[in-house]
């Protein structure tokens, strides 16, 4: 262990980031930003507004199909089939809506804030509250005071939770379905909420926007409740509540999996001057969905995404290829996957079970484990520990 904390020193003093088959994933990279985006073809900046609208007719196409396939069959034995496939659409509908959020829809404001609004809103995300907190996330990814996404607790917050806070916290699928009290609460350690244009996540000229968002939003749960009382509360539960919940699930298993639970290194975490805007996004991390990678509009193709947002869905996969020489081993090769990423559940419940907090202290710092809560959960999931 003394010999491999020397070593790393060594290569971080040298900013040599490999010796044999030993790599520092939080060394400073040997190249710059510029180099990254010079090597990315100059057709995957641009945004087709056609193309993009194609892929929302495509998903309102397939959730109409859905509904209707449900209302006609309507047997226990097709429910179970529907709240899956719906679920699903649900999360590549939020994709889309993230892409107008990031103005990657298309070259207009107007059209991406109308689409953004239309499929946001449709299911119960406040459009303009999501995308400017998730700005923030963009703008400080990997930065442990500032970044907004699952962020690590310090030691000091992690310390004051009682015990039954964390057993909940970091039992699944609890945290899979976390979003919801997100958008209302944040995260811990954080105030506001995306829906109160004076919450501290907005400035003061972005609460017009916050006001327009949750009203959309206000809109579509009274339309929801409407609907529970014209055609029953059961049957506006199957039809979408449970593919809500599908959805919410499919959100936080992602976007939890961006940011955690690489197969050979631990990931750093940044503060003060050791943080930089290519650094913190070098901690993503790319995942490979089977079968779903297509459906959801090629979202686990993230690190390209998290660095240069402004590239539309359909260019990350070409744009990572031909990044992929210049980040050399601070690209992480995602595990292939078969046609439904089962393997993608170990990670998750290894980094739940092991990725708990980080020391208040430090400028490069990685997830610590408390092993009371390990032992607890090992016992609920033995075989992936």
């Amino acid at each position: 262990m003394e010999k491999q904390r020397k070593l790393k020193n060594e290569v971080n003093a040298n900013g040599v980031v490999e010796k044999g088959d030993f790599f520092d994933p939080a060394a400073p990279p040997p190249f710059k930003i510029g180099e990254i985006r010079a090597a990315i073809p100059k057709h995957c900046w641009v945004k087709n507004p056609w193309r993009s609208l194609s892929y929302v007719l495509r998903d309102l196409l397939v959730v109409l199909a859905l509904l209707a396939a449900a209302t006609h069959f309507n047997t226990w034995f097709f429910w179970p089939l529907y709240w899956v496939a719906q679920g699903t659409m649900f999360w590549a509908i939020f994709v889309l809506g993230h892409d107008c959020g990031h103005g990657s829809f298309s070259e207009s404001p107007l059209l991406n804030s109308f689409v953004g609004h239309i499929l946001h809103s449709s299911i119960l995300v406040p459009y303009n509250g999501w995308r400017i907190s998730h700005r923030t996330h963009h703008q400080n990814h990997g930065n442990v005071e500032r970044d907004e996404s699952w962020v690590p607790m310090p030691e000091k917050i992690y310390s004051k939770l009682d015990s039954s806070t964390r057993i909940l916290r970091f039992s699944l699928p609890l945290p899979m379905l976390a979003y919801p009290a997100y958008l209302w609460y944040r995260s811990p350690g954080k105030d506001g909420s995306h829906f109160n244009p004076y919450s501290s996540l907005f400035s003061p000229g972005e609460r017009k926007a916050v006001v327009i968002s949750t009203a959309c939003w206000t809109f579509m749960f009274g339309l929801l409740v409407y609907l529970s009382f014209v055609f029953g509360p059961i049957t506006m539960f199957k039809l979408y509540g449970v593919p809500y919940l599908i959805f919410v699930m499919w959100l936080d298993f992602v976007t939890y999996l961006h940011h955690h639970g690489d197969d050979e290194h631990k990931l750093p975490w940044y503060r003060g001057k050791e943080w930089n805007y290519l650094r913190g996004g070098l901690t993503t991390v790319d995942r490979d969905y089977g079968i779903f990678n297509n459906i959801h509009h090629d979202i686990g193709t993230h690190v390209i995404h998290h660095l240069f947002p402004q590239i539309p869905h359909y260019h990350l996969v070409e744009a990572t290829k031909a990044a992929k020489p210049v980040l050399g081993k601070y690209y992480r090769e995602p595990n292939k996957s078969g046609p439904i990423p089962v393997h993608l559940i170990k990670n998750l419940v290894k980094s739940i079970g092991e990725d708990h907090f980080v020391s208040d202290t430090g400028e490069i710092v990685y997830y610590e484990t408390d092993p009371q809560l390990k032992k607890f959960l090992a016992t609920k999931f033995e075989r992936y520990f």
